[in-house]
């Protein structure tokens, strides 16, 4: 499996609205056209809330 950036996951969650569930930044990534990689990396953070990109970030990649 390709390894996934930050840059993949800024790309992803463009226009996004914090503070923003889980869900509904799955749901951007999915319109915004991530690989399905980042999109399940990002359906599997442990936060259900997250009130901005980096709590974002930490979640994705702070699970590897």
């Amino acid at each position: 499996m390709a390894s996934i950036s930050p840059i993949d996951l800024q790309k992803a969650l463009k226009g996004a609205d914090y503070p923003a569930s889980r869900e509904d930044l799955v749901k951007l990534a999915k319109n915004n056209g991530a690989d399905d990689a980042l999109v399940d990396k990002l359906s599997h953070a442990g936060t259900d809330e997250f009130d901005g990109p980096n709590k974002v970030q930490k979640a994705v990649f702070d699970n590897e």
